[in-house]
């Protein structure tokens, strides 16, 4: 076996390998056409995020078997270049999680003492103890966005500090958040009650830019901010502005929306403390994220055992390529639900009805949570991580079969089971490989799943279609086709549209408006 290691590991890592007797050509910093010349017979290929796994790496290596990303992220390879060369794609998520909320800890601490400014007056021989007067961390509000592995880590460092812990995260538990001491709350709540906020999410086009002008003006005055996630998750002219006015009372940040930073007024500014992105550079961390990283490339190449995987398939081809039309249709429903509510999910529930009721398909239930996830979390969630991803998070998933006769070939039913209550979507296929929506919490309906959508609930009564159109052509939004369902709690409409806007997306004034139709009850849009 020959393994490549192009990026920074710890010796124990190479070591790991070695002892195995397999070749490790361990060595940083190589040019592309050197990386490719030395891939070429290679087995294995560990990076961290300097080195760019393209398709042009991948085709470089006809013998290559996996692949593995040092670290939490795997943007810096390409994932369906892999699938098409059957490379299996491994990272080491939550290796760095203590580093980094230990990070977070020594900012929070930094922000309300105001050290870095007390350190750099020292060091210029001035004696200021008035002008640096700071805040105790004890009896103040903490405000976590995301509660996944380092934001947990966060809440339970926060506890010693005798801090009230709050946190903003659809996708955990109550009972998990109960054990951990955290009242889960949502976005609008945490903001107006946090004396800190301190961002623990992925980037996604659902979160970038978040903490914008209108955000940090519905804060809570004086509010404390730390960023060791991802960079662009903050408007940092917004973020300034704030600390202009003194709406922002400090922030703490170890990433930016370019790294190296060119915001030197943001840095230079006194109430900010500023790290260079180095949360997860510790001895401990990079030490483990190394030897687990090993740890996974020595199992796969050795027994074929799979762990921590981005991009692994569990049928066969030809399983899957009869199961393909059902994985799109349940990647949208789960899409589809997710966008549909804005309550805590707990639990989700897969049942098939038809020829698909034969056995089970984790591969379906897999694209069900994939479609429910990537709208909050990251595009790395994945058929082989999203039900890992579910248990983190307290998440029960409960798939079923139903041997009830329905009027479908095959039909997928998913249920959302949140603190309030349930969201529920049916599906099937239709000739030729069309996903369509044929309930939706309760009602029968009819639509094709494929955006964007525009889903409206109203009470049923006369008139309602005219006064959609009439807004939605008021704002030069094509309507392409338009589903009605009815039933006893009232009537469903999905409207797939075509807007006429050069993004592409649909303006909030849209739905704004559709919103004020005395008849409508609830409206949103739906991508895919």
């Amino acid at each position: 076996m020959k393994i490549i290691i192009a990026d920074s590991l710890p010796d124990s890592a190479a070591a790991l390998l070695r002892e195995q007797g397999w070749t490790v050509d361990s060595r940083t910093g190589r040019p592309l056409p050197e990386l490719l010349d030395d891939i070429a017979d290679a087995d294995g290929l560990i990076v961290r995020s300097a080195t760019k796994v393209t398709k042009e790496v991948m085709k470089a290596a006809p013998q290559l078997r996996i692949v593995a990303r040092a670290g939490t992220g795997v943007d810096n390879v390409d994932l369906n270049a892999a699938d098409e060369n059957g490379v299996l794609v491994v990272n080491a998520p939550g290796a760095n999680s203590i580093s980094v909320a230990e990070h977070t800890c020594a900012l929070l601490l930094a922000l309300s003492r105001h050290i870095a400014v007390a350190d750099s007056q020292m060091k210029r021989g001035l004696w200021e103890k008035k002008s640096l007067q700071g805040a105790e961390l004890r009896g103040k509000t903490l405000g976590i966005l995301g509660l996944g592995r380092i934001g947990c880590e966060v809440a339970r460092r926060a506890a010693a500090f005798e801090m009230t812990v709050v946190a903003h995260d659809p996708f955990i538990s109550t009972q998990l958040a109960g054990d951990l001491a955290v009242e889960l709350l949502s976005l609008d709540e945490l903001r107006v009650r946090s004396d800190y906020i301190t961002l623990h999410i992925p980037s996604t086009a659902a979160t970038a830019q978040l903490i914008d002008r209108d955000w940090l003006t519905h804060c809570k005055p004086g509010v404390r901010i730390v960023n060791t996630a991802r960079g662009d998750l903050i408007d940092e002219t917004a973020l300034l502005e704030g600390l202009t006015t003194n709406q922002v009372a400090g922030a703490a940040l170890d990433v930016f929306q370019v790294e190296p930073p060119v915001n030197e007024q943001l840095i230079g500014h006194p109430h900010v403390v500023a790290t260079p992105h180095i949360a997860a550079s510790t001895k401990e961390a990079q030490e483990l994220v190394g030897v687990e990283t090993a740890t996974c490339v020595r199992d796969f190449l050795k027994s074929g055992l799979v762990r921590n995987a981005v991009n692994f398939p569990t049928v066969s081809p030809e399983e899957s390529k009869q199961l393909q039309p059902y994985m799109v249709l349940a990647e949208r429903l789960g899409s589809l639900l997710g966008q549909l509510t804005d309550d805590r999910v707990e639990g989700v529930g897969v049942r098939y009805y038809g020829e698909l009721s034969a056995k089970k398909h984790d591969m379906l239930v897999g694209a069900v949570l994939v479609g429910l996830f990537r709208q909050v979390l990251s595009s790395t969630v994945t058929l082989v991580n999203a039900r890992s991803i579910a248990d983190q998070r307290g998440i029960e998933v409960v798939e079923s079969q139903s041997s009830r006769s329905r009027d479908f070939t095959s039909l997928i039913s998913v249920k959302l089971y949140t603190n309030i209550g349930e969201r529920w979507a049916e599906g099937a296929v239709f000739a030729p490989n069309e996903p369509r929506l044929v309930l939706l919490d309760g009602v029968p309906i009819e639509s094709a799943l494929q955006g964007p959508l525009i889903i409206v609930k109203n009470s049923d009564q006369p008139g309602v279609i005219g006064e959609v159109g009439t807004v939605l052509g008021s704002h030069n939004v094509n309507i392409a086709t338009f589903a009605l369902g009815r039933g006893p709690s009232g009537a469903v409409g999905v409207v797939n549209v075509e807007s006429n806007d050069e993004s592409g997306e649909l303006k909030d004034q849209v739905l704004e408006e559709l919103q004020q139709i005395p008849a409508v009850l609830d409206t949103r849009a739906v991508r895919f």
